[in-house]
């Protein structure tokens, strides 16, 4: 079993031999779980609609009326675009939000005032995940989460991925993205970095090196390689047989490791 994250824009540039290279891991014995974000299509339905994008801390501001938007985009058009991309590649493949089955329980972030309706995971429902698969099914989740009394929260898709990493107990979490790994500046050229620790990922941070939408990712790695999760690999989607070459344990784009 391997817990797969990947950006919409990421997806929808993604190659159909992407997804049958999916579909025949699954038809080889693998389990995938695909958790999806899907950022830029969110800001362009915001767009038309003449409501405001803004992002705090490299999380999207949510009010309600924001949230009826991203509910829409993830759950219903890039949740079901994945579902049938998977199939027509004859794979089988489930989506699921994280409200259904309250497979992703949450509580309002800390800084709720600044962010508004956003969350963090404080359950997964695996039994869930574990029922989807064992009916030979690959579970697609939309990260929206739902407290206890039923509000719907927006959920940091690559923190809603750690999460399912975590709970699951799989030893690795495969980030899909548009980059080809954690990039560092070495005499005045960009270079993949192939092992980084924790230690590493907070200094670059601090420095600048690591900044935007990458540190949600970089910082879900880290907590989601507690536990079980025994390694956190980000990789291009666009490299050829990139899945098989991480499973298999070639170094390929950057493992982010416990050290």
């Amino acid at each position: 079993m391997f817990v797969m994250k990947c950006g919409g824009s990421t997806l929808a540039a993604l190659p159909e031999v992407f997804f049958e290279e999916l579909v025949t891991l699954q038809e080889n014995g693998y389990q995938p779980v695909i958790v999806h974000g899907g950022g830029p299509a969110i800001s362009d339905n915001l767009a038309k609609l003449g409501i405001e994008t803004k992002f705090v801390n490299g999380l999207r501001y949510t009010s309600e009326e924001v949230l009826d938007v991203v509910e829409m985009v993830l759950s219903g058009t890039i949740n079901k675009q994945i579902v049938r991309r998977i199939q027509s590649a004859g794979g089988k493949a489930l989506g699921l939000s994280g409200s259904d089955g309250s497979l992703l329980l949450a509580k309002p972030v800390a800084a709720s005032s600044q962010v508004g309706l956003v969350g963090d995971i404080t359950e997964v429902n695996a039994e869930l995940l574990e029922g989807v698969m064992s009916l030979g099914y690959m579970p697609i989740v939309a990260p929206l989460g739902v407290t206890k009394a039923g509000q719907r929260l927006n959920i940091n898709a690559d923190t809603a991925a750690g999460a399912v990493a975590s709970r699951l107990g799989v030893q690795r979490m495969i980030v899909v993205t548009d980059v080809p790994g954690i990039l560092k500046t070495v005499n005045g050229e960009k270079r993949v970095l192939p092992s980084v620790t924790v230690q590493q990922i907070e200094d670059m941070i601090g420095n600048g090196e690591i900044y935007g939408g990458m540190i949600p990712k970089v910082r879900a790695a880290i907590a989601c390689i507690h536990g079980q999760v025994k390694e956190v690999v980000i990789i291009s989607g666009a490299e050829p047989q990139v899945l098989s070459r991480v499973l298999k344990g070639e170094n390929i784009g950057t493992r982010i490791v416990r050290m």
